[in-house]
């Protein structure tokens, strides 16, 4: 893409309205744009960072074996008048009425679309273990909506739901569910640790809170030291195999971990120079619910030994949109956004440091071309700017690579790579440049 093509109104300033760093740079870097409070339209750059994170979450849903679907934004409230929680919501919920009187509102979530699509089509056991997903827009009307996507009222949202036989076939599905979320966080480079969470008024002991470690997060966190020297993302599993699954989940379980609220000083079972304490910011949520709207609802299934028994059902939540202004939390400095390269919208930028030097163009639209060719997402800054407000437009945004080229390191046959994260400088020739990228 060319920067002289490309909409990206970046801002030089803090916005005044922008209270935490995720939300000063996302406004800075031209990523989203406020339409109200809590909302926002999502920009070119912002964009493609979000499909990259939907697509992670896609991945790992469908290797665990979910499957997608699309629901409504806009549901019936009868259908919530019949699992007992349209009046129970509160305010968050957005009630509407249609032309003809009927009362609908804007789905906060979604078990009871997913329930009556269940018992809609499922009559038999046979057809279960079943988890079915989809990844769409919500709508909570919160009070005081700040923070930017971290806090709002519209965000995208990734909802699984199982649908089990018995109590053992729903902890498996969770224990699925469990080691995805280990798996997805890894690939976007975060790391994120399970905490056990409060079930509430349901009971049981089956919920875990993903927690995000960014030193700017919400609430602390404590944690065994082991937790850092995990390889999640390349960790292999075959989730056919429960005794794989369950060994992964009790593994990672056995090691400690809680938040500020759950840990009390002195009684972690983890040496004290293992025990470390972070800041955190919650990205998911893993829930297991049993009979909870299968009951009300009639989401029944006909049993091996006769008769029909309600399903019993969980609940995995990811906050797609909540997790790009998770990523910058954990990763960014004073000059801007540092994102993981799997989640970057560019991979390569390409600064042109004089653009009336003929040599620097034709080494630049070499790069760009090759590089592109490749199937390299690459950034090329052919504007007629300053280059040090090119340097710094890259750092902003976050490209991970950045080639800066120009008339001086020409004229030694070399062109400048620097690594955004570290930001280490290293010279080259434009042809290993390509070699290192493009092959």
């Amino acid at each position: 893409m060319r920067l002289s093509a490309y909409f990206l109104p970046t801002l030089r300033e803090n916005p005044k309205e922008a209270q935490i760093v995720s939300h000063r740079l996302m406004l800075r870097a031209g990523m989203i744009q406020q339409s109200s409070a809590g909302i926002y339209s999502w920009l070119p750059l912002g964009h493609k960072v979000l499909r990259k994170i939907e697509q992670i979450v896609r991945e790992e849903q469908d290797a665990a074996g979910a499957q997608e679907v699309l629901m409504p934004t806009i549901q019936s409230a009868d259908l919530w008048r019949e699992s007992g929680r349209y009046d129970d919501y509160g305010k968050e919920m957005l009630r509407i009425e249609d032309r003809h009187g009927r009362d609908m509102l804007y789905g906060p979530t979604n078990e009871e679309l997913i329930t009556d699509i269940f018992r809609t089509h499922v009559r038999s056991y046979k057809a279960l273990p079943l988890m079915l997903y989809h990844i769409q827009w919500k709508f909570r009307d919160e009070v005081r909506p700040r923070f930017g996507v971290m806090r709002g009222r519209e965000f995208l949202m990734k909802d699984n739901y199982s649908f089990d036989t018995t109590y053992e076939g729903a902890v498996d599905s969770y224990n699925k569910m469990f080691v995805a979320y280990l798996k997805t966080y890894a690939r976007m480079g975060l790391s994120a640790i399970p905490m056990k969470a409060d079930t509430g008024p349901i009971g049981g002991d089956l919920s875990h809170e993903f927690i995000v470690l960014a030193d700017t997060g919400e609430s602390g966190v404590f944690y065994d030291q082991a937790w850092e020297n995990q390889d999640f993302a390349n960790m292999n599993v075959n989730y056919a195999d429960m005794d794989e699954v369950n060994g992964i989940v009790e593994r990672y379980t056995s090691l400690y971990a809680a938040t500020d609220e759950k840990h009390v000083p002195g009684e972690a079972p983890v040496p004290e120079e293992n025990l470390k304490e972070r800041r955190g910011i919650e990205v998911g949520q893993i829930f297991y619910f049993g009979t909870k709207y299968s009951e009300p609802l009639g989401a029944t299934v006909s049993a091996p030994e006769g008769g029909d028994v309600p399903v019993h059902m969980g609940s995995y939540g990811v906050g797609v949109s909540r997790l790009v202004g998770a990523i910058i939390e954990a990763s960014h400095d004073d000059k801007g956004i540092i994102w993981p390269e799997q989640v970057a919208p560019f991979t390569v930028g390409i600064a042109n440091l004089k653009t009336d030097d003929a040599g620097c163009t034709e080494v630049c639209e070499d790069l760009y071309a090759k590089l592109s060719a490749a199937g390299i997402e690459t950034l090329i800054d052919d504007r007629d700017e300053r280059p040090g407000a090119k340097m710094a437009n890259l750092d902003l945004i976050g490209v991970p690579w950045q080639i800066l080229v120009g008339p001086r390191g020409l004229k030694s046959g070399v062109v400048e790579v620097k690594n955004r994260k570290s930001g280490d400088v290293e010279e080259m020739t434009p042809e290993a440049v390509l070699n290192r990228f493009a092959s």
